[in-house]
């Protein structure tokens, strides 16, 4: 049974896409078939896997009913539908479209019916629209990185607001999968705050593991590499594998 989780932050630089890129990277190495879904128009999440942002063929085109998602492998063995930097587009051009929100879970059910994948991650735009809309409405869970930081804590509100509207109209199906503190330094009496916070505002709804503010998890994707390909010995990829480890008990 493939298990689909949206990976969300509407504010940016929380560690959302590093988040999809080591976390699909922890989950390969459990031996899982992954599929990562870049449907954020900054494309950031193809690049680190080092892909062009200008493959022929992108989840863009798809959404537009152009051809079925198109697949692309990188090196590491982890396959990708890349994104573009026309994809932030897609918001105006789909706004007629009927079933607008429906598209992207279309279009994993039909890939799924050629091939199987153990997990599906959809790395979405930093904002509440049609692009994260179609994530939702296709995931089974919804994973929302947060920074250590009481700025990055303040649209949490209106993410769980949007979770329970999606639930309503659809897709009851939708389950926060958790919570997952990032760019964490014990150091930082700001840090350990807004953790102890995060913690008694949504306690069972944030993972146990936290990932530590690490050079490392930066350096990566500027090679091209995810953590453990960069370096399996940091405290980065320690903790990606650690949160893997608890994703793979999600029900």
């Amino acid at each position: 049974m493939t298990k689909i989780i949206a990976i969300l932050n509407h504010k940016g630089g929380v560690g959302k896409t590093t988040t999809t890129i080591n976390l699909a990277a922890a989950l390969q190495q459990k031996k899982k078939r992954v599929l990562a879904i870049d449907m954020d128009g900054q494309a950031n999440l193809t690049e680190s896997f080092g892909l062009s942002i200008e493959e022929e063929k992108t989840v863009y085109g798809a959404m537009k009913g152009e051809y079925p998602l198109p697949l692309v492998k990188a090196e590491n063995g982890i396959s990708i539908v890349p994104a573009c930097l026309d994809l932030s587009a897609a918001e105006s051009e789909l706004i007629n479209e009927p079933g607008r929100e429906l598209i992207l879970k279309g279009l994993i059910a039909r890939l799924l019916d050629a091939q199987k994948f153990d997990y599906i991650l959809i790395d979405c735009p930093p904002s509440l629209g049609l692009l994260t809309l179609n994530a939702l409405t296709a995931a089974d869970y919804l994973i929302i990185p947060v920074q250590a930081q009481f700025l990055a804590m303040r649209g949490m509100a209106k993410i769980t607001n949007v979770i329970e509207i999606v639930r309503e109209r659809l897709n009851p199906n939708l389950n926060i999968g958790g919570i997952v503190i990032t760019q964490f330094d014990k150091r930082k009496t700001l840090n350990k705050n807004v953790s102890e916070i995060i913690n008694d505002s949504f306690c069972d709804k944030v993972f146990k593991t936290v990932i530590r503010d690490n050079v490392a998890l930066a350096e990566a994707p500027i090679k091209g590499k995810n953590i453990f390909e960069y370096n399996k010995n940091s405290n980065g990829a320690k903790d990606y594998m650690s949160l893997a480890q608890e994703v793979l008990k999600l029900k």
